[in-house]
C-alpha cells in the first residue's frame, strides 16, 4: 500500500528541509510513498507534485504578511480544501507558520483524524508564548531543531522530538576549492570580511546602508582588508546596486547566469575562507559556526513589526549560538542598536583580539556538538520520527 504524505513548505531552507526529509522517508519506509504538496526544486526533485510556486509564500515580517494578506488567505483555503481531497495519510508542514499553520487549522476542523507534524518549532522562546498552545489545537506533534525547544511544545499539549539541525551535517569547503577561489579572488594578502545582508529585499534595503557605513569605519582602519559578498539569488541585482558606493572594492558572489553548483562551490570557499563575518539575524549564524567563523550579527526590523514584535520579546538574544550555548559571546546589534560605529567597533575587536576570537570559536563548537554534529543525520532521525507518528496514529 502507498504511503502518502501531503508536505508544504514556503522558502528555501523549508525546501531543503523538505527534501532531506522525503529522501530518508523513502530510505526508511517499506513499501511506495507518493508526495504531494507544495515545495520547491529540490523537493521536486525528490517527486513532489507541488500545488503552485513554492515562492508565492517567501513573505517575512508582519508588514510583508499584511501587504499580502489576500492573496495569501487565498491560497490558503486552496492548500486545505486540496489536503482534505487527496486524504493524505499525515500533513507536514515545514516552518512559514504564518501560512502553514492556518492550513493545518483547517484541515484538522475538516479531518479530526488526520495526523499533523510540524517541522521546525516556532520560536516561543522568544515571543508570543500564547502560539504554542493556539498551535496544539490544530498540530499533532513537532519536530525540533534546537535542543531547548521540546518542553515548550509539550508544555502546550504537543509531543516532540529533537531531530537536531541539518547545518551540522552541510557539506564544506574542500582544500582545492578554497584554493580556486583564493586564486580567482584573493590575489593579495589581507584579512577577509564575509558580508551578509540576507536574502530578502526588505532584509537588504534596511541593512546594506548600515553595513556600507560600518565597514568604511572598519576599513580605514584595516585597509587591507578584502570585502566578499555572496548574494542571495532572489535580491542579486539589488545587493549589486547598493555596494557601488561601498569601501574597499567589494567583491559579489553573484548566482545570475553561473551554474548553482558553481556558486554553491564558491560561497562555501568564501565561508571557510573568511577571518570574520558581517550577517543579518537568522540560521545564516549556525552556517557561520559550522565553519567556524568569527562572526557579528545585526538586524533591523520594519518600524511596524519592531513596535509590535520588539514589545513582545522574552529574550536578550536572537543569536541561535548564543541561545543554543546559553551564552552571550556572539555581539548582536538589533533594531535601534543597529548603528554603523558600535558593528565597527565589534569587527575590529574580532580582528584584533584573539580572546574574543577564540571564545567564539569555543562556543561555536558547542553548538555544533549540542545540534547533532557526530551522531545520526538529522534527516534520518526526522524520518524516523514521521514514521513513528505515522505507525501509532
Amino acid at each position: 500500500m502507498t504511503l502518502r504524505l501531503f508536505l508544504v513548505a514556503g522558502e528555501p531552507s523549508g525546501d531543503r528541509l523538505g527534501a532531506a526529509l522525503m529522501a530518508g522517508i523513502k530510505a526508511l519506509a517499506q513499501g511506495p510513498v507518493s508526495f504531494h504538496g507544495i515545495g520547491g526544486p529540490l523537493m521536486q526533485a525528490e517527486g513532489l507534485e507541488t500545488l503552485f510556486a513554492m515562492e508565492e509564500l517567501s513573505v517575512m515580517g508582519l508588514t510583508e504578511i499584511l501587504a499580502n494578506y489576500r492573496r495569501l488567505s487565498r491560497r490558503v483555503e486552496e492548500t486545505a480544501a486540496t489536503v482534505v481531497a487527496w486524504q493524505p495519510d499525515a500533513l507536514i508542514t515545514i516552518d512559514i507558520p504564518e501560512f502553514s499553520l492556518r492550513v493545518a487549522a483547517r484541515v484538522k476542523a475538516a479531518r479530526p483524524d488526520l495526523r499533523t507534524i510540524h517541522y521546525v518549532a516556532p520560536t516561543v522562546w522568544a515571543w508570543r508564548p500564547g502560539r504554542a498552545k493556539k498551535m496544539a489545537k490544530s498540530v499533532d506533534h513537532v519536530l525540533a531543531l534546537l535542543p531547548f525547544e521540546p518542553p515548550y511544545m509539550e508544555a502546550a499539549g504537543m509531543s516532540c522530538d529533537f531531530v537536531g539541525h541539518p547545518v551540522v551535517t552541510e557539506a564544506q569547503a574542500s582544500e582545492d576549492e578554497i584554493a580556486a577561489f583564493q586564486a580567482k579572488y584573493l590575489p593579495n594578502e589581507g584579512p577577509v570580511i564575509l558580508v551578509l545582508p540576507g536574502s530578502r529585499r526588505s532584509e537588504v534595503e534596511r541593512l546594506m546602508p548600515v553595513f556600507g557605513a560600518a565597514l568604511h569605519d572598519v576599513l580605514a582602519r584595516h585597509p587591507d582588508a578584502r570585502i566578499i559578498l555572496p548574494a542571495a539569488p532572489a535580491v542579486a541585482g539589488l545587493v549589486a546596486a547598493r555596494i557601488k558606493d561601498w569601501p574597499g572594492q567589494p567583491i559579489m558572489l553573484d548566482p545570475r547566469g553561473v551554474a548553482a553548483e558553481t556558486f554553491v562551490a564558491e560561497k562555501r570557499a568564501a565561508f571557510a575562507t573568511a577571518d570574520v563575518a558581517l550577517a543579518a539575524s537568522g540560521t545564516v549564524s549556525l552556517e557561520l559556526a559550522a565553519t567556524d567563523t568569527p562572526m557579528v550579527i545585526a538586524y533591523k526590523m520594519s518600524w511596524l513589526s519592531q513596535r509590535l514584535i520588539g514589545a513582545l520579546l522574552r529574550v536578550d538574544t536572537v543569536t541561535l549560538v548564543n541561545l543554543v550555548t546559553e551564552s552571550r559571546t556572539i555581539p548582536e546589534f538589533l533594531s535601534k542598536n543597529c548603528r554603523p560605529a558600535p558593528i565597527a567597533a565589534a569587527l575590529n575587536q574580532l580582528m584584533e583580539d584573539e580572546r574574543a576570537r577564540l571564545d567564539q570559536l569555543d562556543a561555536m563548537a558547542l553548538t555544533m556538538r549540542r545540534l547533532g554534529r557526530g551522531g545520526e543525520a538529522p534527516w534520518l532521525r526526522a524520518a524516523r520520527a514521521v514514521l513513528g507518528q505515522i505507525k501509532g496514529a
